[in-house]
């Protein structure tokens, strides 16, 4: 991007990252901002609970500030801040809600990195990037490289530098990091890891102004619905097959490993045990950063299906408000018929004996089928030969959910997460296929549960026969 006088001036008079930093109250605003949203990690807040958070440090500030500093009650502020011409909160109302609620802008999020920047800090990390970059270049040339005996080459090197390090250690000389070198490679974690989990906010909005994109173009447009539909599909793929979109669904993919999700909770915990990283002072909440970035990730997607939703819904208001045209002019067309029916319009108008003019079309008939005979028996035959009373698929197994929910929220507190099958593992099912069943469906209703359908677990159980069960689900995560 050049950065021109002209380019920089729309920015300045535009852009609301810059209206924010030139803005009469920005020490305000951001602090609370950040504060509000960005430390907890809050994708929403209502109405009430935001402003009276707001209230409250709006009275601690005009202790000392003075009482003058800040005459705007909370609501006013909340409003001002969320208007279009600031665009640094958005004003919405939830699905199944009618009380306000407030997100935070991405571009609050790029004020507040650039903010950061400008803090002097004691300790500037150089090594750490240098070597980021060395290893992303080889990774970019080994990952290009189409000669086999390149490659080959290339393997080998590695194979002989991971066997010198071995020996190396097999004779007791290990190479160690100091600590100059652990709080250089720290700090470049906590600021990547912070950026991780900004970025989404970003990748959010981009999808929410494609669906406003989307929106505008069915109201004005004049072709077939086929053509709509096409050009619609058409925006979402090219969202997706975008190196935004790869690079978003391969993160997700990552990250929705529960191996790596432990190895990562695992690193984590042990370098925050390091001394020269403890002398950092650290915000311990970097030991859950992971867990932040999957709410966060989680809550995108559910905002992309609830985007779908609503688009869906949006097409069958045009369906009908189309459909109901239709049927005025069908309507206009009889009644016009009833006006002249007296009065023929000349000798050329004819009359027919049904209400409508039938077409039948041969190819449309259907050929023909002899009629299938439902047999019903006594007996059902299961997979394994065996045979019950069929009385048995009207008997009701009553499972209970709140026994259930109980079972997890104990787990719960003694880890952040827990899947499925390690609550099977302490809680074998009782009640066969309908009590896995309740687990499914109390995950389905949970917000912060998780499906991973790349992980397929299993559940066995015997039945009241005595006959051994088994089936296979997707592995369920449920959150603290």
């Amino acid at each position: 991007m050049a950065f021109d006088y002209h380019t920089l001036k729309a920015l300045r008079k535009n852009h609301p990252a810059w209206k924010l930093l030139a803005a009469d109250h920005a020490p305000l605003i951001v602090s609370f901002l950040h504060r509000a949203f960005i430390l907890p990690n809050h994708r929403s807040m209502s109405r009430a609970d935001l402003a009276s958070a707001l209230e409250d440090y709006l009275f601690v500030l005009r202790e000392t500030q003075g009482q003058d500093a800040f005459p705007k009650n909370a609501e006013t502020y909340l409003d001002d801040w969320a208007a279009d011409e600031k665009g640094w909160l958005r004003k919405f109302y939830p699905q199944d809600s009618d009380e306000v609620h407030y997100d935070l802008m991405p571009w609050v999020e790029k004020a507040v990195t650039w903010l950061e920047s400008l803090v002097s800090r004691a300790f500037i990390g150089t090594e750490s990037r240098l070597m980021t970059i060395f290893e992303l270049l080889e990774q970019m040339v080994r990952g290009t490289q189409a000669d086999a005996a390149q490659r080959i080459k290339s393997l080998e090197k590695q194979k002989a530098d991971i066997e010198a390090k071995l020996e190396l250690a097999r004779q007791g000389h290990l190479d160690m990091l100091d600590d100059t070198a652990l709080k250089d490679r720290f700090l470049q974690v906590n600021k990547t890891a912070r950026e991780l989990l900004s970025d989404f906010r970003e990748v959010e909005y981009n999808f929410r102004d494609l669906d406003q994109k989307i929106r505008e173009r069915i109201t004005l447009w004049e072709g077939s619905k086929g053509e709509l539909l096409e050009d619609f599909f058409g925006e979402r793929d090219m969202i997706a097959e975008s190196d935004q979109g790869k690079s978003f669904t391969s993160f997700w993919d990552l990250l929705m490993s529960p191996a790596r999700q432990e190895e990562l909770t695992d690193l984590l915990f042990r370098v925050f045990e390091l001394d020269a990283v403890r002398s950092l002072s650290p915000d311990p909440r970097l030991k859950r950063i992971h867990y932040d970035w999957l709410f966060a990730g989680e809550h995108t997607q559910r905002t992309v299906a609830k985007l779908s939703g609503q688009l869906r819904r949006y097409l069958d208001d045009q369906a009908f408000l189309e459909n109901k045209r239709i049927m005025q002019v069908i309507q206009s067309i009889e009644t016009r018929s009833v006006q002249v029916k007296d009065d023929p319009p000349g000798n050329d108008f004819i009359s027919i004996d049904d209400a409508a003019p039938g077409v039948s079309l041969p190819m449309e008939r259907p050929m023909y089928t002899f009629p299938i005979k439902p047999v019903i028996r006594e007996t059902v035959a299961l997979g394994d030969g065996s045979d019950i009373p069929s009385d048995i698929l009207h008997s009701g197994v009553f499972v209970d959910r709140l026994k259930l929910k109980r079972r997890i929220r104990a787990l719960l507190q003694a880890k952040d997460q827990i899947s499925l099958g390690e609550i099977l593992d302490n809680h074998p099912l009782e009640k066969g296929l309908a009590e896995l069943v309740a687990y499914l469906s109390i995950a389905g209703e949970d917000e912060k549960a998780v499906f991973d359908d790349s992980d397929i677990q299993q559940a066995f159980w015997t039945d009241t026969s005595g006959t051994p069960r088994r089936a296979e689900f997707c592995k369920v995560i449920f959150n603290r």
